[in-house]
């Protein structure tokens, strides 16, 4: 059994979303970076949009603990290869405390991560609407599963004076320390949109005034060194860190390439760190560029990441850059390995909301008022640059578009055979293509990541 080196650490949670839980997390992030600590920070989850946040808070790369697209047993090592060399680590839960993927009882909720971590929870309320009662809140969360261990509740959204005294009162008899209170404050709300907050990448200069006004809210109304001692309390962790270049083993083939160009800028920002690792571990030399900015792809790519983000909301933007979707076009049609992802797979369609696309797929895609959302069971329909038929994969759905094949779509097969929670194919695999809505993280399958610099190598 190996047991890492302790990194203080702990959960930041709630009973239910909207409480708080990102401006605590992220103002704490960077309240203890402003010390002069070196933060880890983390999200429960597949959000990609939070730790955009957390990396701006930390000037670190902010990293997902998915148990579900991960597996339980990769929570912890994927944690402490993004802590090292850390002070402490923050992690933002996600949803409620106990919620999860639905019908999978704790699989992937905020309270699994926390035991997996064998870390202290502390419990963002918010207060607004309640004074004795948040007793039996906090008395109901602490007591629901004696493997989580709440070390303490910050209040958020406190009226004033008076209604303090009230909750710390109605609180003295949980036995749950009060770690923070924190007043209304408008200035630290970030924008929303049809997918929650907009990315950092779209606003860096407001986001950073906002993380700013998180992180003295949260100095101003938490105690800091109590949350930091709360973190030191954390159990050791009986696993090793996750490494990339060990998972996938030694590459024999020479470093020099392929050259993988990976989606980026304002349109495309939904990516795990961990695909780039891997990608570069298994011999590539990843180039990132911007579809809306570069006119054409990096000089010797050899293969194409697209990742997911909002290219619905640059559609004119996308379209109007004429030259690289020829570009991407003609890689396609040559042999070029493309690996699409959601917003990678509505750009490589013929059009996104009646604007020319790159024409990969004869297919349109479009904008609706309903939402996909939730995870998904998947099994390879069949072979691709990513993975061979019969291969399973878990994944992510999350957006407001549809995709409609046009009528010259036969050359293209399914790309995975969906079984939860409804059965249903789904995706492209058309000669080197493979585009889905489905988010995957490739940690809990580095094949995927080999199989593609190996396609890449031979086209």
């Amino acid at each position: 059994m190996v047991t890492s080196p302790s990194v203080p650490r702990l959960v930041v949670a709630a009973p239910s979303s909207g409480s708080g839980k990102t401006t605590v997390a992220t103002g704490l992030m960077a309240a203890l970076a402003r010390r002069g600590l070196s933060v880890s920070p983390h999200k429960v989850g597949p959000d990609y949009i939070d730790p955009g946040y957390h990396a701006l808070a930390t000037g670190r790369v902010g990293r997902n603990l998915d148990a579900y697209l991960c597996g339980p047993e990769l929570v912890g090592p994927l944690f402490l290869h993004g802590a090292r060399g850390c002070d402490i680590a923050v992690v933002e839960g996600v949803m409620g405390l106990y919620d999860g993927a639905a019908g999978e009882g704790e699989l992937a909720s905020t309270a699994q991560v926390a035991k997996l971590l064998r870390a202290p929870v502390v419990l963002v309320v918010d207060a607004s609407s309640q004074s004795r009662s948040v007793a039996a809140l906090v008395h109901g969360f602490a007591s629901w599963d004696p493997e989580v261990r709440i070390g303490g509740v910050i209040l958020n959204k406190v009226a004033s004076e008076r209604h303090e005294a009230l909750l710390r009162e109605a609180l003295d008899s949980t036995g749950v320390p009060v770690l923070g209170v924190l007043r209304r404050a408008p200035q630290v709300d970030t924008p929303s949109r049809h997918l929650g907050l907009v990315p950092v990448a779209e606003r860096r200069t407001e986001a950073l005034e906002a993380v700013a006004a998180m992180a003295a809210q949260v100095s101003d109304g938490c105690d800091v060194e109590g949350l930091v001692a709360l973190a030191r309390s954390a159990g050791a962790l009986s696993c090793a860190a996750w490494d990339a270049g060990e998972v996938l083993g030694p590459v024999t083939e020479p470093r020099d390439g392929p050259g993988i160009a990976v989606a980026g800028g304002a349109a495309f920002t939904f990516s795990y760190a961990e695909h780039v690792e891997l990608l570069t571990a298994a011999g590539a030399d990843v180039v990132p560029f911007d579809p809306l900015r570069d006119e054409r792809l990096p000089e010797g790519t050899r293969g194409l990441v697209v990742g997911g983000g909002f290219p619905e909301v640059y559609a004119a933007e996308l379209s109007a850059n004429e030259p690289l979707r020829r570009a991407v076009a003609e890689a396609a049609s040559a042999g070029m390995p493309v690996a699409a992802e959601c917003a990678g797979l509505l750009y490589l369609c013929r059009e996104l909301d009646g604007q020319p696309m790159c024409g990969v797929l004869d297919a349109a895609a479009r904008m609706t008022g309903r939402l996909t959302l939730g995870y998904r069971d998947a099994v390879a329909v069949s072979d691709s640059v990513l993975a061979g038929a019969g291969e399973r994969m878990r994944g992510h759905e999350f957006h407001r578009t549809v995709v409609e094949p046009g009528s010259g779509t036969g050359a293209a097969a399914p790309a995975w055979g969906v079984r939860a929670p409804e059965r249903r194919v789904e995706g492209f695999v058309q000669d080197n293509v493979h585009a889905s809505y489905l988010h995957t993280h490739w940690a809990a399958a580095p094949g995927a990541a080999r199989r593609f610099v190996e396609r890449c190598r031979t086209s």
